[in-house]
């Protein structure tokens, strides 16, 4: 171990030598003259920088002219590249289903109800103890008998007093097709699906509704929703399909509710509201028609349910006639496009009525776009198999519609006894357009026709 006393090991190096500081130099004057130098120096540099810079924009201008020219001519190559594989192709965009039912709805009207403070049903409550602890006020009785229809009270107190008054009934109706609040609306129509519903199974004597609506309310009703009944409806190609925006535009909310009733109705044809078989028939009509509206796709289920109701409401004997009349309807009332294949796909259903229905309908627009007569199918068969699918003139987007209504109509038909002569020309139907439509075709919706004409072919046999 060192000793104490031994010196350091720093003590035995050199000392750092430090050099002196540089000596600072004279700040050198700069004259006038030469900053003025220096000013056209850097003028001079600024310049040439800037010559520079033009003759390299020229250059790249033309450049990017170059490439915009090979661009665009590259570009329309393309599009007639595309446009040609489109055609070769076949990939035709159908036409969007869709008309017009409903134009300008008029003001939903906001009627009064003063018979209801006069009411037998009122006066019980201002008879009764205990009046004064629900501080019933007589002037304002409709505000407390929304309070009982929004909770389900009335339909318990009139069910229990077994009788439904004249006042009570047009005050619910009214609320059920005209009102704007949407809770009162759905409230009101509940209300009556569950009295006509207790009418239908408990015996008159004992549930008495003093009035009914008649297809008069309904039909006046669908009168200020703004539905075209007479006039011809426009296709989708001739409005616009987002009339939402406009505040007049047809139907109100209250169409859920007028659906709903008609399938009620209809489904209880002794609650004397439906009486009539044409009323029934024009029901149908009206209902089937409320498929074409875009504005009423969110209400498909409950349009099934309807149509399903109001179908089956005809009597057997009845039923064969009336389905031809509203095939009939239909035809004459809705155009021969695009649309009336929503019509046929809009009648949906296993059951035979259904079947049947939609079977007439489709060969009863078949008829009308060929322009022959519903009673004698053969030829109309046999016009469409004449049809000549490679003359240039052939309208194959009519050919096509044709096509999917003679399936609907030969698939559904439930009724026909040559069925045997029909399945032959039929197949005979779809090997000429098969066959007759080659694939290198470029017409418009040639590759349609045979697409679907081949399909067919194929699964005809398990038809026979």
């Amino acid at each position: 171990m060192a000793d104490a006393c031994d010196p350091l090991d720093f003590e035995f190096e050199e000392p750092i030598q430090f050099s002196p500081p540089p000596p600072k130099k004279k700040k050198k004057l700069i004259g006038l003259d030469d900053l003025l130098n220096d000013i056209q120096k850097e003028q001079k540099r600024l310049d040439e920088k800037k010559i520079k810079q033009k003759k390299g924009r020229k250059i790249f201008d033309a450049d990017d002219d170059d490439e915009d020219a090979e661009e665009a001519l590259l570009s329309e190559c393309v599009d007639k590249c595309e446009q040609e594989i489109n055609r070769i192709n076949g990939d035709e965009q159908m036409p969007f289903w869709g008309i017009q039912v409903f134009g300008d709805q008029e003001k939903l009207p906001q009627q009064e109800h003063p018979e209801l403070k006069s009411s037998a049903f009122m006066q019980s409550f201002t008879k009764q103890k205990i009046n004064p602890l629900l501080e019933l006020n007589i002037e304002k009785g409709e505000d407390f008998l929304e309070g009982l229809l929004a909770d389900g009270w009335l339909l318990h107190l009139v069910r229990t007093s077994g009788c439904v008054e004249k006042s009570i009934a047009t005050w619910t109706f009214n609320l059920m097709l005209y009102s704007s609040k949407m809770w009162l609306m759905q409230a009101a129509c509940d209300f009556w699906s569950a009295i006509l519903s207790i009418r239908d199974k408990a015996d008159t004597s004992s549930f008495k509704i003093d009035w009914l609506p008649r297809y008069s309310d309904l039909k006046r009703a669908l009168q200020t929703y703004g539905f075209l009944f007479d006039s011809s409806p426009k296709s989708s190609s001739d409005i616009e399909m987002d009339s939402s925006d406009s505040i007049t535009a047809g139907p109100p909310q209250n169409i859920r509710c007028w659906i709903k009733f008609v399938g009620f109705c209809c489904q209880l044809r002794d609650a004397d509201i439906i009486v009539p078989t044409q009323e029934a028939e024009d029901l149908l009509v009206i209902i089937i028609s409320l498929f074409l509206d875009r504005q009423l796709v969110g209400l498909a289920v409950i349009l099934h349910e309807s149509l399903h109701l109001v179908v089956n409401s005809f009597k057997d004997e009845e039923w064969p006639n009336c389905c031809e009349k509203v095939a009939e309807s239909l035809a004459s009332r809705l155009p021969c496009n695009i649309n009336c294949l929503r019509v046929v796909e809009s009648i949906a259903g296993v059951s035979g009525r259904s079947k049947q229905l939609r079977s007439a309908v489709a060969l009863q627009f078949l008829a009308t776009i060929l322009k022959k007569k519903v009673s004698n199918a053969m030829k109309i068969l046999r016009s469409l198999t004449a049809v000549n699918v490679k003359d240039k003139n052939c309208d194959l987007f009519q050919m096509y519609i044709c096509l999917s209504l003679a399936e609907n109509w030969i698939f559904f038909d439930t009724a026909s006894k040559d069925k045997a002569v029909i399945h032959e020309l039929w197949g005979t139907c779809l090997r000429n357009c098969s066959s007759g439509i080659t694939i290198t075709d470029l017409r418009s919706y040639a590759s349609n026709v045979r697409s679907k004409a081949s399909y067919l072919l194929q699964s005809s046999a398990n038809m026979v």
